[in-house]
């Protein structure tokens, strides 16, 4: 319970400094957030609770291929903003990154790759 209890404070804190850092600096808040900071803390803990290296391997490569149908959102999330404000804004962004999504899986698999 107290390793839980760990990881929650860990995972809570990187993510708090990331929304300070980023109140004071919009480039450095943005550098930061765009580490992949969540990833990196996910294959940490997934290698501390001795999951096989094949899965923490696959959570590796899949982050790659799901990060990639994301990056079409952070371009529009800009110039949305001031024109139709923050929460309309953000769905537009969410609705925007599930049809990347779901057209960046329909090519890749193609390729051999089944994200879906």
């Amino acid at each position: 319970m107290q390793y839980l209890i760990v990881k929650y404070l860990v995972t809570a804190g990187v993510v708090v400094l990331v929304s300070e850092l980023a109140k004071r600096s919009d480039k450095l808040g943005g550098l930061i957030a765009a580490l992949p900071l969540v990833t990196v803390l996910t294959l940490i803990w997934l290698y501390i609770e001795q999951q096989p290296v094949s899965k923490i391997a696959n959570h590796a490569y899949y982050t790659f291929w799901y990060v990639i149908p994301t990056l079409p959102m952070f371009l529009a999330f800009p110039p949305l903003l001031p024109r139709i404000g923050f929460w309309p804004t953000l769905l537009v962004c969410i609705v925007i990154t599930m049809v990347c999504f779901g057209v960046f899986a329909m090519v890749v698999r193609r390729f051999g790759i089944e994200l879906l």
